[in-house]
């Protein structure tokens, strides 16, 4: 199905491979590691290598990511977290990197949309990155991981969202990068638009419901405006 533009008011942004750059940084790390044993790899090509386990764990990895919701874990899991952070006086080190083109596009968005974030990150580093990037101003509101009772793949924080920008889920436009945002985006009856510029591929974005596909999320704009 494709995308029915006018029946957007509101959009919801994930964050990680959306909004923040953290398939690069993944990427950077797996690389850093490899380095000692680049004479492995035909051509030394480390950074090809590293992208290809990045990518290799990106579906595990999103069905963990459910896990602690289906057993009813969350809950306790982000006590805990929580409990720890402030024991040991933790703070997300601001290693981030942002999307390119993204603050100009949330910018212009903004100007027109109520929009939010939709993460399966914890709040203290979705705060961490969007403060990093000044980008708290363009959303209304934000959903983390302790938001609600379910996190994504489920669909209680987009209608946790629709309900806070004071639209129907029907109306709202979930951004994403990987087939959790898909899935909750069609729990929740969302519209879906899958990005490639983080963890998913463009065959199981379609797979999962994406309305439409973008090589990145900057893109958006000349879709919406």
């Amino acid at each position: 199905m494709p995308l029915n533009q006018e029946k957007i008011l509101a959009i919801c942004f994930d964050m990680d491979g959306t909004l923040s750059d953290s398939d690069d940084v993944m990427v950077a790390r797996f690389s850093r590691l490899l380095t000692p044993f680049d004479f492995l790899f035909p051509g030394r090509q480390t950074a090809r290598i590293a992208r290809r386990l990045v990518m290799a764990i990106e579906a595990p990895a999103n069905f963990l990511m459910g896990v602690p919701d289906i057993f009813g874990l969350d809950e306790p899991l982000a006590w805990l977290i929580d409990l720890i952070y402030r024991k040991v006086g933790h703070k997300p080190k601001k290693n981030f990197l942002l999307v390119p083109g993204v603050k100009e596009m949330l910018a212009e968005l903004s100007r027109r949309y109520p929009l939010a974030v939709v993460s399966a990150r914890d709040a203290r580093t979705t705060h961490a990155f969007l403060e990093q990037f000044g980008l708290l101003p363009y959303f209304r509101c934000i959903a983390t991981a302790q938001t609600c009772k379910h996190t994504k793949p489920f669909p209680d924080p987009i209608l946790w969202a629709a309900r806070e920008m004071e639209v129907s889920p029907e109306s709202c436009l979930m951004v994403g990068d990987t087939t959790v945002d898909m899935r909750a985006g069609r729990a929740a009856g969302a519209q879906k638009l899958g990005v490639l510029c983080g963890f998913g591929e463009k065959h199981e974005l379609q797979k999962a419901g994406a309305d439409m596909i973008l090589t990145t999320t900057s893109e958006l704009v000349q879709v919406l405006l």
